[in-house]
């Protein structure tokens, strides 16, 4: 008995620590910081893809899970605050794996016709909005896939580290691994696999924790910074053109982002190596995700231990029609941001293929995970700038579902499987008692109603609540501006 006085004195004496350490700035948007409490009669959804159970119990002690059961029998702490959510569903913080702190704010100035203005296409580092709206959305860990302002990214990092800034916890991902000629007037062009290896250890010794090839890198300058980057015990992903997918696989490539029918370009006819050819959709178009081809594809990428990241929302956004528009996304834009997003909608055609050819990249993913390959979720907030960071995480879950999985299995892609890949899943994606108490209270069930998964109250970040609507409206009409 004195025991488990003592223990649970020590817990709270942490946390009062941990709270006297926050500035006003994050403890303005904290509306759950107690040592000890429950939540009471909630549906869970545990990440790991099982159904979802009614009238849970919920135990938080020192930012871990104590107990999840079924509330009339839980072992509840003593002394600990009951927080009643009857009508609510708690899930895992999300695992955004392709999130950025940057974001195409004018693109509709910056490309007109296909062309784009000298010195190349430049993107706004958000390193303000960008966080909070990642917290409020639900994501508590993410990885940036990519920096342009390096340094600010990792500043960013440690600033939300010390309880600085609201925020997730964050991989940060070096510049980008790209070789000439780049469209991006931000991105340095490799000269060669020297210059790869020294922007791998360059950037190891600065604090990022992962790396990305893009799409004109040539294949001896991704071996040898996929080389180096294991050296570090770190990995690597590719948004690749230049480099096709089975010549990636076979250099030791962790991760593909966006998927195959928009980045692979094995099937053109007139594939030059070390080159990024101008078609590499349409190749894709005329494949048979069940044919011989992409099966050995999908099957070279199990054998081989290659995750796929989604990123759906990207590729809705140049879909006509889609997505339909709402007034919280347009709300949190700046209105030059707003304006340049509806243009550059507004500009979509109608016939666009890509209403088949994102139908299309759906069924791979499907097919992949039903192959047993590991697929990731995020939704790189670019494109004609209709993705934002955190909206876009919910929306690529539902689109997730629209592609064909249930609910709880899209849910299971965005926490769990981002956990696995990072190498933290005993820590965090799913719950489970002793985990880190990363979590997400939404109002409604979105193991029956997607959409729901945008009802999000408050924010668990290591037992802590942060309140997702005052995040929200933290940062109105400034993303694209800080």
């Amino acid at each position: 008995m004195r025991l488990s006085v003592l223990f649970w004195s020590l817990l709270f004496t942490a946390a009062t620590v941990a709270q006297t350490q926050r500035t006003s700035g994050v403890a303005d948007f904290i509306t759950v910081d107690t040592p000890v409490f429950v939540l009471d009669h909630v549906r869970v959804i545990d990440g790991t893809g099982t159904p979802a159970k009614e009238d849970q119990a919920v135990a938080i002690a020192n930012g871990k899970i104590q107990f999840i059961g079924p509330d009339a029998s839980a072992q509840i702490p003593q002394g600990a605050q009951r927080i009643d959510r009857s009508g609510y569903t708690v899930i895992p913080g999300l695992v955004g794996m392709h999130d950025h702190l940057y974001y195409t704010d004018s693109y509709s100035v910056q490309v007109v016709d296909g062309k784009i203005g000298e010195p190349g296409l430049v993107v706004a580092e958000i390193p303000y909005t960008a966080p909070r709206l990642y917290l409020a959305a639900g994501v508590t860990t993410m990885r940036t896939t990519g920096s342009v302002e390096a340094y600010t990214d990792l500043k960013v990092k440690s600033r939300i580290d010390a309880n600085l800034m609201p925020g997730p916890n964050m991989d940060a991902t070096a510049p980008y691994l790209e070789g000439a000629p780049t469209r991006f007037a931000q991105m340095h062009e490799l000269t060669g696999p020297d210059d790869a290896k020294r922007m791998v250890d360059y950037w190891a010794a600065e604090g990022m924790t992962s790396y990305k090839a893009y799409m004109n890198i040539t294949r001896e300058e991704m071996g040898a910074a996929i080389q180096q980057a294991h050296a570090h015990k770190l990995k690597l992903t590719g948004h690749l053109c230049s480099v096709t997918w089975p010549e990636a696989i076979a250099l030791g490539i962790d991760d593909f982002e966006h998927g195959p029918v928009f980045t692979d370009t094995e099937f053109v006819a007139d594939k030059k190596p070390d080159v990024c050819p101008s078609s590499g959709s349409s190749s894709w178009a005329k494949q048979d995700v069940n044919g011989p081809q992409v099966q050995e594809l999908i099957h070279d990428l199990v054998a081989h231990h290659v995750a796929v990241t989604s990123t759906l929302p990207v590729f809705e956004a140049g879909v006509p029609g889609r997505p339909k528009l709402q007034t919280r996304t347009l709300d949190a834009m700046s209105a030059e941001s707003a304006h340049s997003y509806l243009t550059a909608r507004a500009r979509v055609a109608l016939d666009s293929p890509m209403t088949a050819l994102m139908r299309k990249e759906m069924d791979f993913e499907v097919a992949f995970v039903k192959a047993g390959g590991l697929l990731l979720a995020g939704p790189d907030p670019t494109g004609n700038g209709g993705v934002l960071p955190g909206f876009g995480d919910q929306r690529e879950i539902e689109l997730l579902v629209e592609a064909g999985f249930t609910p709880v299995q899209a849910i299971q892609i965005a926490t769990e499987n981002g956990a696995t890949y990072l190498g933290q899943q005993d820590r965090i994606g799913t719950l489970a008692p002793g985990k880190q108490a990363d979590l997400v209270l939404i109002k409604g069930d979105p193991s029956k109603r997607i959409e729901e998964i945008e009802n999000v109250e408050t924010v668990f970040k290591a037992g802590i609540g942060y309140d997702s609507q005052k995040l929200i409206d933290s940062v109105r009409g400034q993303v694209g501006i800080r």
